[in-house]
Order: structure tokens, then sequence, then C-alpha cells
């Protein structure tokens, strides 16, 4: 479970205080998929890095699975995110010095694991793309280097999957391949994910959706056939 008790972020910008995130409180419940959306510059992504421990909160507190991210020193940061969270980055990220293969295999080769390299060969099936196995990322498509990314981000089976606009840089019908990836995925391995988007259309995938603006939840709604979150 993620919890997130009275979350606020704020920054300074041109010599005045900006609040990003004004005392957020909110509860993920284990398996659920949560869809975070609002318009531009409301905090959406600003909450996930913090979910991910990529940033600290200017006050308040979350908690994953019993874990108090704002308690943990960056080696431990950085341990947690390796065993518990994968995360989707709307730009991609993948080592460009590294094939599609390579790049699904660096978190479990950071993981210790024997078998990175046949692991890694696993999951590019599961996303349609071992054909694509040694090809660097200049080589693949905006879909194929989104669906390379995916594949890392469960490399580990994390418990926490963390999506920001896994679709924003994609045309309409390779991003719905990609979202439909994601919930197979969370699906078959029972990860909690949480994802930013900005398109309705996507949100209505999730159980559940919840709304920001101006850095504040302005909505929390489930969608129909979902369980009511648990408080």
């Amino acid at each position: 479970m993620i919890q997130i008790r009275n979350l606020s972020m704020r920054l300074s910008s041109g010599g005045r205080e900006v609040s990003i995130l004004d005392g957020i409180t909110l509860d993920v419940h284990d398996k659920q998929f949560v869809a975070i959306v609002g318009p531009s510059g409301s905090g959406k992504s600003t909450l996930l890095g913090l979910m991910a421990g990529l940033d600290t909160p200017t006050s308040g507190s979350i908690t994953l699975n019993g874990v108090e991210l704002t308690s943990l020193s960056e080696d431990q940061l950085a341990c947690l995110r390796r065993e518990k969270i994968g995360y989707v980055f709307q730009s991609f990220h993948l080592i460009p010095t590294l094939t599609a293969l390579e790049n699904v295999a660096v978190p479990l080769e950071l993981a210790g694991d024997p078998d990175a390299a046949a692991k890694a060969g696993t999951l590019l099936q599961a996303v349609g793309l071992d054909p694509r196995a040694h090809h660097y990322p200049v080589q693949l498509s905006g879909g194929e280097q989104q669906r390379v990314a995916v594949a890392r981000a469960f490399a580990n089976q994390p418990a926490i999957l963390l999506a920001d606009e896994p679709t924003g840089n994609l045309d309409t019908a390779t991003g719905q391949q990609v979202i439909e990836l994601l919930i197979r995925l969370n699906r078959d391995q029972g990860s909690t994910l949480v994802l930013v988007t900005h398109d309705p259309a996507l949100a209505a995938h999730a159980d559940r959706v919840v709304g920001l603006v101006d850095g504040r939840i302005a909505s929390d709604d489930l969608q129909a056939g979902s369980q009511s979150p648990r408080v």
C-alpha cells in the first residue's frame, strides 16, 4: 500500500516560494490501478516522482508498504527503487549505447541476477520485441522504445509500478498498445499501478481516477465495477 499524508512541495522561483503540492493525503491499495489526472502544472509528475523517492517533499510523509521514504538515505532509496518500484518515463530514458536486451537486463544485473540476459529476453518477448532485442534505441520507433522501457520497469517484478505520461510522446494507436501492455502486466503480475496522464480515454481504463488542480486533490472517483478503496 502507498500511504501519503499531508504532503506538500514548495520551491523557490524568482525570489518567491511557489507551491507545487499542497496537503495531499491519499491511500493507494495493493494491486489497484490509479490514474492521476489534471491540467499542466497541477503537480501530477511531482507527486509521482515523490512516490518514487526521486525527490524530497517540503513536508508530509510517503509510506510504501510500511517503509517511510523520508527516513531513508540515498543508498536506501536506491535499493528500495531497485527492489520494489518500476518507473516508466514519458521520454523513455533508455541507455543509448545498450541494445534493447541490455537495457532491460540492467536492473536484473544490478540486483545480481545470474540469469539477467535470459530473463530480459523473456520480457522482450512478452512485449512483442524479441526480434528487436539486439537493436539500439536509435534503431527503434518511439513505441518500441516505450515498450522496452515498460519491460525494463517490470524486470524485477516490482510491487509498485509508476508511469509518467507513458503515452505522451506516442501516436494514438501506439499509445493504446502501450497502455494495454501496462494493464496486462499489472494484472498478470499483481503490481500496484499509478499512472499520470492528461488523456481522459487513458484514465478511463483505471480502477480509480484522482484529479489534481493547483497541487490539491480536487476529485477522487472509482470507476464502474471497481471496489471501493479501504481507508
